[in-house]
């Protein structure tokens, strides 16, 4: 099972960067740190995607960054070394790792603690859980889960757990003292407007002693 090299990931949205190009933005935010980056632009064809993740990833492997794609298992396959991440409502874990293969990282998004655990029993090599905060970003999904839900599906899955939902600094700590490996942020990073100072607050959140 392969791991997760960082406790922070960027999920992409190009319509949340306050009217930013993204690549550089994502230039900006390695140069500080090497969090993961999650490529998810729903609304780019397939080609428009693989040429996006193309530029993406000059930057990413010159960093030694972690890159997925959002779902999309063909533009995966596209691109050398490339992981998965899958929506809840996607291909099950088992197929997409039969289509991956072992040496690629596959992740899933879950909203309940029964689906943190199927993922697990399936062969994902971690979940996002959420929302585990409110955020509008979120809100077809439900009601936030909570902490106490965070930290129950912590005890019961042996994978990495990654919050997500309504993140900041301090709830970042607050995720990490409750098991979570990381957290995956959009707008808290890429509408910052010092990116940098908010990615290395994130890091330094989940990585300092309290």
């Amino acid at each position: 099972m392969l791991t997760l090299s960082s406790r922070l990931f960027v999920v992409t949205d190009r319509h949340q960067t306050d009217g930013r190009p993204l690549v550089p933005l994502l230039q900006r935010v390695l140069t500080a740190e090497r969090p993961a980056i999650q490529i998810r632009e729903r609304d780019l064809s397939a080609r428009e995607l693989v040429a996006l993740a193309r530029e993406v990833q000059a930057v990413t492997v010159s960093r030694r960054s972690q890159l997925l794609i959002n779902d999309r298992i063909d533009v995966a396959l596209a691109l050398e070394g490339v992981g998965i991440h899958l929506r809840s409502n996607s291909l099950p874990v088992t197929v997409a790792r039969e289509l991956l293969g072992a040496e690629r990282l596959l992740g899933i998004s879950v909203h309940t603690i029964e689906e943190a655990v199927q993922a697990e029993a399936q062969g994902a090599d971690y979940v996002i859980l959420g929302p585990i905060y409110g955020t509008p970003s979120k809100q077809s999904f439900g009601l936030p889960l909570g902490i106490h839900t965070l930290e129950k599906a912590c005890r019961l899955v042996g994978i990495p757990i990654i919050g997500i939902g309504g993140v900041t600094a301090a709830r970042a700590r607050e995720m990490r003292d409750a098991g979570a490996f990381g957290v995956a942020v959009i707008r808290a990073i890429l509408g910052a407007a010092d990116v940098e100072s908010a990615t290395r607050e994130l890091i330094d959140a989940m990585t300092l002693v309290p």
